[in-house]
């Protein structure tokens, strides 16, 4: 058997959770540039209509590559050729240093490929979601698995 034929439509799973930290965040800062004053600046962010600063979508939409990754078995790691792409990527509500994140994940579609390795591609329908169950993020998550 292999990852895309036991993969079916409307299969659903959830991955474990991860608080984001300071330091995830200025980690984030330093290796991608992006030093915007939403997510480093603490005083002036006090004074915006968020109170605080926010985690970067991108760290965001990072940790949920990750999260989904340690979710998998070892064996559907290996089924794993390639992220392939993402659609309908959406920052639906902003995350918070010290919010703690999970991804669930349903099938949404399959579909067969030529391809000298893989079998076929799978559609995910990605949300991201707070400790209040809050989605912060959503998307369609592509894969290319064998």
């Amino acid at each position: 058997m292999s990852l895309f034929t036991e993969s079916k439509v409307g299969e659903f799973s959830q991955t474990k959770g991860r608080t984001l930290t300071e330091t995830d965040l200025m980690n984030f800062a330093g290796i991608s540039g992006d030093f915007n004053y939403l997510h480093t600046d603490a005083k002036r962010m006090e004074e915006s209509e968020f109170g605080e600063r926010i985690v970067h979508g991108a760290l965001v939409f990072s940790v949920m590559t990750g999260l989904l990754w340690q979710s998998r078995s070892e064996e559907d790691q290996d089924a794993v050729v390639a992220f392939y792409g993402i659609d309908r990527l959406r920052f639906v509500k902003p995350v918070f240093l010290g919010d703690t994140i999970h991804v669930e994940s349903e099938v949404i579609e399959t579909e067969q490929r030529e391809h000298p390795v893989a079998n076929g591609l799978i559609r995910y329908d990605l949300q991201v979601k707070n400790q209040h169950e809050d989605v912060v993020l959503a998307c369609e998550f592509l894969s290319l698995v064998t």
